[in-house]
């Protein structure tokens, strides 16, 4: 029996609905961003995003339905987020899929937005450098967005080591913070890649967080020292700076990234690296990446590296044939780890 699976995602800031067909082929992968809206701020505005779900959920999942050329009656369980993300964001998505499941008769599937991420390297894409489901474990595995920089080690299908992650300020987070800084736009990883195609990473100096004999990530600090080296400057700024900084900038992220993952790809034995996340999308990390490591490197399709709720009904197949069901008491945990 064939299994379709319909994935909810509203973690953050994307209102999301997408139909998978055994955890790999996509039938539909529908996104309603609010990029624009938020961009006004410079980031995430919780409460306005929370808001801006409501209205867009149920014609998001209409649409999804309709693009997969299916109904209700054709579905075998609903997947959802429960954790991790903003807690008003994760409600909606939740209760939504909760009632949607109670109504249709159908199972509920609790996912890890994490795992999601993970889980969309199963998807079949036929995109140059994806996995499409090729994978032998173990691996090791590079969540990189604006609310998660972790560092994890897959052993198999649902065995997770988390090796290390950020201390403060994730890859994503820091990229958005910096472009406020340099008035380079929002979402800021795109604006600061565009940006840094433009300048020399070698004209500003800025340091690299190692944090040796961890695994761990802190980009706070060379966050503080974009903002010093910007002090120094009065009006006007020369437009190259903008330029050589957010390419300074980069390549200090990048570094490190690199860095950490190349040295546990060694140490654990991986048979690959696979980058998931906003940030994974960023063309200098995933060219360092392959430079530095001689094992492959799996990256997705710009679409699937942003959050997608594709890669929750991918994961959500994994957990269904695992058995895992969640009862109507199933709460939203913003905390949530993948361990």
């Amino acid at each position: 029996m064939t299994i379709r699976i319909l994935g909810i995602e509203t973690s953050c800031d994307e209102t999301a609905a997408a139909v998978v067909e055994e955890g790999r082929m996509i039938l539909s992968n529908v996104v309603a961003s609010q990029a624009e809206l938020h961009a006004q701020y410079g980031g995430v505005f919780p409460e306005m995003a929370s808001r801006m779900h409501v209205e867009s959920i149920v014609p998001v999942v209409d649409q999804a339905l309709a693009a997969a050329h299916i109904g209700w009656d054709d579905l075998d369980a609903i997947a959802v987020t429960y954790g991790p993300g903003l807690p008003g964001s994760l409600l909606v998505g939740l209760n939504f899929a909760k009632g949607s499941a109670l109504v249709k008769g159908l199972p509920l599937v609790p996912v890890n937005h994490l795992e999601g991420h993970l889980y969309a390297h199963w998807l079949q894409t036929g995109a140059e450098g994806s996995a499409d489901g090729n994978l032998r474990f173990p691996v090791i595995a590079l969540i990189v967005s604006g609310g998660h920089t972790e560092l994890i080690l897959v052993q198999d299908y649902g065995q997770y080591e988390r090796l290390g992650g950020t201390l403060d300020d994730a890859a994503g987070e820091a990229f958005d913070k910096v472009a406020r800084m340099l008035k380079l736009g929002y979402p800021g990883g795109p604006a600061v890649e565009h940006a840094a195609k433009l300048g020399n990473p070698a004209a500003i100096d800025l340091p690299r967080a190692w944090l040796p004999g961890t695994y761990d990530f802190s980009f706070s600090g060379l966050k503080t020292a974009v903002l010093r080296v910007l002090q120094k400057y009065t009006e006007p700024v020369p437009h190259s700076f903008y330029a050589n900084m957010a390419a300074a900038f980069q390549a200090s992220v990048v570094d490190v990234l690199v860095e950490k993952t190349a040295r546990a790809a060694k140490e654990f034995g991986a048979n690959a690296v696979l980058l998931s996340g906003g940030v994974s999308a960023n063309g200098a990390l995933r060219d360092a990446a392959r430079a530095e490591m001689t094992l492959p490197v799996y990256t997705l399709r710009k679409v699937l590296c942003t959050d997608n709720a594709a890669m929750i009904a991918g994961a959500g197949f994994f957990r269904f044939q695992a058995g895992d069901r969640a009862g109507w008491d199933l709460d939203i945990e913003p905390g949530l780890q993948l361990t």
